[in-house]
């Protein structure tokens, strides 16, 4: 079983910033990639950043520019720096983990409102 712990929600103007982060634990001997999801009310869950272990990585058209996606493979830890919010990013924000042979994990979700 592998936990997921995010921190880093919380609620900002438009044109702030915020960092989310997710811990990861449990056992597993490898990780194969790291990502943030979100889910906005009454829209389908999106894929907004991910990162693999290879270094590579994918972020949604709407966040080019504006989120970074970076992770610390020793603490096993990805964060998602978002800057110059706006009201659209407003949403839940889900960690996703890949780990081993491509078992996938979910955190719980952070909650991110942004203020117009």
């Amino acid at each position: 079983q592998v936990q997921l712990v995010e921190s880093g929600g919380g609620l900002v103007q438009a044109g702030g910033s915020l960092r989310l982060s997710c811990v990861a634990s449990g056992s597993f001997f490898r990780i194969i990639s790291m990502g943030w999801y979100r889910q906005a009310p009454g829209k389908q869950r999106e894929l907004v950043a991910s990162s693999t272990s290879g270094g590579s990585t994918n972020y949604v058209d709407s966040v080019k520019g504006r989120f970074t996606i970076t992770k610390d493979n020793a603490k096993n830890t990805v964060y998602l720096q978002m800057n110059s919010l706006k009201p659209e990013d407003t949403a839940v924000y889900y960690c996703n983990v890949a780990v081993n042979w491509g078992i996938t994990y979910w955190g719980e979700g952070t909650l991110v409102t942004v203020s117009s």
